[in-house]
Order: C-alpha cells, then structure tokens, then sequence
C-alpha cells in the first residue's frame, strides 16, 4: 500500500498525463539498483533493461535514463553537449528533465547538482554533492580491438587487456602518437579498464581522484557504469611515453582564457578558437568565472 502511495505522491509532483520524472517507479528503481552495483564495482559494466526515451538512442538515451532515475525536486539541473548549454540536444534533454520533475534549471556549473553532459566535464572545479552524468555511446573500451561481446567480457573478467595495450603500441609505432582523440581507455583502482566516453584528452586527468559522483549511461548498449568520488583514474600509457593532453595555439578568441579545451569557430571569415565550454567563457569574460 505504501508503494501505491508513494506512487501516487510522484504523479501529482509531475506534469499531467506523466509520471514524476517521466519513467515509471519500477524502471527508475531498476536503473537505481544498477548504479548501486557499479558504484560498488567502480568501471564495472551493469546491464539493464534500456526503455524506449522520447530520444533516439544514441543522442543521450541512457543518460537520460540515469538522470530521470537519480533526479529530485530539490536539485538543480545542468545539462550540456560538448560543452554548450544552448545546443538543440542539450535544449531537448533540459526540457524534459525539467518539465516531468519540475526543478530548477541553470547553466552554471557550480550552482547544478546534477549535470548532464555530452562529450565534455564542464571547465569549473566540481565539489562534493555533485553527479556528473555522461552520454555513452560505446560502453566497452575493448571494442576497438574485438567487438564480440563475449569476446571482451571474458577479457575483462581476466583482466586480459593485453590487446589494448598492444593497440596503444601499435598506434605508437605506426604513426607516433595514439589516434584516441577521443575515449581514451583509462585503469580504474588498478581493476578495470574503462571507457571514459567521447570526452576529450583534456578532460581525463580532471576524473583522477575526483569529488563528484560519475555515472555513465549507454542507452543503446543497455550498460551503466560508475565512479564513486575520489576513484583512482589513470589512462593507459607506457612509462617512456606518457600520457599528453591536446595542445592548443594561442588563448581563448573571446575571453582570453589559457589552459582550457578550445574549439574552432569562424569570425569575420577567420578561423579563431574559442572555449568548449560556452557558460564558462560567458562568465570569465564578465569576471565571474
């Protein structure tokens, strides 16, 4: 009976016609139970029964799914795609969010305690408190070097990752450099070797040791994954080649800024590079970053 009550409490919370926070009671507490094992089993792979979402999969389903699980009235909503709160994805999953659990939305950083993102770890230094929930497009790591299914769980149930090492090797020896612009495969306390999505070099180290709580959603491949705060995250690297972050020519076109991921953009005609993260070159160039 209490089950139907609370039931009930959620659906006057929401909008009409929905229940609170879209998703059903038993898919949330199924997406919740899954993100308790992996925060139990940090870079481990749960699966679970990926619904259908009012978004296709692959454009942020299954952090959808994460977000909608995890979200309460209190919070304070951020949600971004390769840093720019106002692209049309990142418009579409603010929306949803926002309208079916009624909370407060923002774009800075700081303020949000629950963050949605795709391809980027907002440029602000996060504190404890904060979840920080990643699109995932491709779970597995391994993929790249087997894509059996089967394959790649045994290889992780080993702790076979000798392939990806010799993939890094490889890469090395080929053309000098690894070809990961993107996903680059991280260790996760010493165990698992885990994707960390299509972030860039940039952002890995900012996962190391982090504050925030990380959780990762693949909708399409039906897997969750996590990192609890202050996890041990290292990337793959030999010990007479380590680890390199992407380089940049020249500061920030519009605010000036140094020592952040930029991306290229036209002005006048001209290719200059600006800020991935949009709010927070907005705010350093009003003096409050």
């Amino acid at each position: 009976m209490s089950a139907l009550s609370e039931m009930a409490r959620s659906a006057r919370r929401g909008r009409s016609g929905y229940n609170y926070a879209y998703l059903d009671e038993s898919a949330k507490r199924e997406v919740r139970r899954a993100v308790l094992k992996a925060l139990c089993l940090p870079g481990h792979q749960i699966p679970f029964a990926s619904r259908d979402m009012p978004v296709a999969r692959g454009w942020g389903s299954g952090g959808l799914q994460i977000s909608l699980s995890v979200v309460e009235s209190d919070d304070r909503l951020k949600v971004i795609d390769q840093g720019d709160d106002a692209s049309m994805n990142a418009r579409a999953l603010r929306a949803l969010i926002a309208d079916t659990a009624e909370v407060e939305t923002t774009t800075d950083a700081r303020e949000a305690t629950l963050i949605q993102t795709r391809h980027r770890i907002p440029e602000d230094d996060l504190h404890e408190g904060q979840v920080v929930v990643f699109q995932v497009p491709i779970a597995d790591p391994l993929r790249v070097v087997d894509s059996r299914a089967s394959i790649t769980r045994r290889m992780h149930a080993e702790g076979d990752y000798s392939a990806i090492w010799l993939y890094l090797y490889e890469d090395l020896a080929r053309l000098g450099a690894s070809s990961f612009s993107h996903s680059y495969p991280v260790e996760v306390q010493g165990g698992y070797v885990m994707s960390p999505t299509p972030i860039p070099r940039h952002d890995v180290p900012r996962l190391d040791g982090a504050p925030f709580v990380s959780l990762f959603g693949a909708g399409r491949e039906a897997t969750i994954y996590a990192l609890p705060p202050y996890t041990r995250v290292k990337p793959l690297a030999f010990d007479d080649r380590p680890f390199e972050v992407e380089s940049f020519a020249g500061p920030c076109f519009r605010c000036g800024a140094s020592g952040t991921y930029l991306t290229e953009e036209s002005h006048q005609g001209e290719a200059v590079l600006v800020c991935s993260d949009t709010d927070f070159c907005r705010r350093r160039r009003e003096g409050s970053a």
